[in-house]
């Protein structure tokens, strides 16, 4: 079990619709969050809207590699860090350009090794750390090829992690939802989404995440989320 309510944690990706949704569920269960995202008018407006229950924010973009290390040296100690950071791209291997294969690793894989590197010593004991992959780690996708291997990367990362630093007592919580509405398929930076059906509601998605980091979860499956 976690006790979120007083905990201090860290969220990467806050402008995006999926993380600004944990943000407000933590907040709202009593925590204390940093928020972390590219957009320094949609971290203005989240931290706004949360209130004193925001303990600092950082504009940040993980393409740089020095990111990471500024982003822990604002956040001080944490109880836990929720990375949601992400982006997606569309399209057959034979199109995929080297630009596009750059930005989906140094996203999704690279930027989050690198910050759970530099945080480390800043995890408190009973932290957690909170990677949110998708369904595509479980069900490589045609079409996504890069993407999905980008996800399953996240998680066999989280496997190897969590290994390393159970007798810290940090716990590691891998996510794999579904499709969610987060509007993501809309700002792909490369391709276009085929014909997908209704996702899940990012709020529920969010609520579910968030019940899993106070029940002492390590495995949340895209079936978690039906």
């Amino acid at each position: 079990m976690t006790t979120i309510s007083g905990s201090h944690f860290l969220v990467i990706g806050a402008t995006g619709v999926l993380g600004a949704a944990v943000a407000r569920q933590l907040a709202g269960a009593g925590a204390r969050v940093t928020l972390s995202g590219r957009s320094a008018t949609k971290l203005e407006s989240l931290a706004g809207e949360l209130g004193d229950a925001v303990a600092g924010t950082v504009v940040a973009d993980l393409t740089h590699p020095n990111t990471p290390a500024e982003i822990a040296e604002v956040c001080g100690d944490v109880d836990g860090l929720v990375y949601a950071a992400g982006v997606v791209a569309f399209g057959p291997v034979a199109e995929l350009d080297d630009e596009t294969l750059d930005e989906l690793l140094l996203v999704n894989v690279l930027g989050y090794i690198r910050l759970v590197r530099a945080v480390s010593a800043q995890l408190q004991r009973d932290s957690v750390v909170v990677q949110i992959s998708a369904v595509v780690a479980e069900s490589p996708t045609a079409g996504m090829a890069a993407y999905s291997a980008s996800k399953a990367a996240l998680s066999a990362f989280g496997k190897a992690l969590s290994l390393e630093v159970r007798r810290q007592g940090i716990r590691v919580l891998d996510v794999r939802p579904p499709h969610t509405e987060t509007g993501l398929v809309n700002r792909a930076i490369a391709g276009s989404a085929p014909r997908l059906p209704a996702g899940k509601d990012p709020e529920a998605v969010a609520e579910r995440i968030v019940r899993a980091i106070a029940d002492g979860e390590k495995d949340l499956p895209a079936s978690s989320f039906s």
